[in-house]
């Protein structure tokens, strides 16, 4: 009866095991099907961040290209402000060296009392007028002839009319000058335009493309939401394949208890035999012995 008993423990016993096998296979066949999954997951996780990666090297492209636009606008703005700078200012000399011509010819008789005025406001358009500065040096040269000569003798009053002369002269290439420059001037103020019209087309590329930029900040926001979802999925079923490791250790560990409580029941049945065997000996024996 034991060792009916023990045969029935027996066939309990690799009842179980094949339950633990099957069980175990179809541990092992789900675990190469998460393997699976994750390995898509992963592939997903790397295709994902090297989707990022190029919109991240666009972003900074569109950012490079929308600096140098910023910086371009800058510097169109600030040449504008220049030209509008430079253009009055010439306006400016132009009427002061207009008025101050037309002094010198009002008051041509005077110049023996404002030689002096007259060479510092010389000296003042030298300063003023860089264009003009070779004519205000010939002019300070005629000023000085005429004061020797009007020191000298009265004889020198011709000469003074012909230098006066070329002083009118300077002033009619004074004039056709103020001429160009005013041409020069609607030159510029038509570049102006055309500047204001590109400044205009630039500042709506501009908006574009920070719209654009929204758009793809707003994706990457997106994408990197997604990434942490998929960061999160990816934690919690490495912490759940972890527990099935654990799982399957503790199966494992079962199992070789298992197998070697069945051992340690082999070795009994077998020494139960060799009992059986040395009495079954023994009946024969004590039964020869009564015959």
């Amino acid at each position: 009866s034991t060792i009916q008993k023990q045969r029935q423990e027996l066939q309990v016993l690799i009842a179980e095991l094949k339950d633990r096998d099957q069980e175990l296979n179809d541990m092992v066949a789900v675990h190469q099907r998460q393997l699976l999954a994750w390995e898509d997951d992963r592939q997903k996780v790397l295709t994902l961040a090297e989707r990022c990666s190029l919109l991240n090297h666009e972003l900074n492209k569109r950012n490079e290209i929308i600096k140098s636009l910023t910086k371009r606008l800058k510097f169109l703005e600030s040449q504008q402000n220049d030209s509008k700078t430079t253009f009055e200012n010439t306006q400016q000399k132009f009427k002061e060296l207009s008025q101050k011509v037309t002094d010198a010819t009002v008051h041509c008789q005077a110049l023996e009392e404002k030689n002096q005025s007259l060479h510092c406001l010389n000296l003042e358009l030298s300063l003023k007028t860089g264009q003009l500065q070779a004519r205000e040096q010939e002019l300070l040269t005629m000023l000085k002839l005429k004061d020797e000569a009007i020191l000298e003798t009265t004889d020198y009053i011709t000469e003074f009319t012909s230098k006066f002369k070329k002083l009118e002269s300077t002033l009619r290439a004074a004039k056709t000058e103020e001429f160009s420059l005013n041409k020069e001037k609607q030159d510029l103020k038509l570049r102006l335009k055309e500047l204001t019209l590109e400044t205009n087309k630039l500042k709506g590329d501009l908006c574009e493309k920070v719209k654009e930029n929204n758009k793809q900040r707003e994706e990457i926001i997106h994408l990197q939401q997604e990434n942490d979802c998929l960061r999160n999925e990816l934690t919690l079923f490495v912490e759940k394949a972890k527990r099935k490791d654990q799982l399957l250790q503790l199966a494992k560990s079962k199992q070789a208890r298992t197998d070697k409580e069945l051992s340690i029941l082999r070795q009994i049945y077998a020494k139960q035999q060799r009992d059986l065997q040395f009495l079954h000996v023994n009946l024969e024996s004590s039964q020869e012995l009564t015959q």
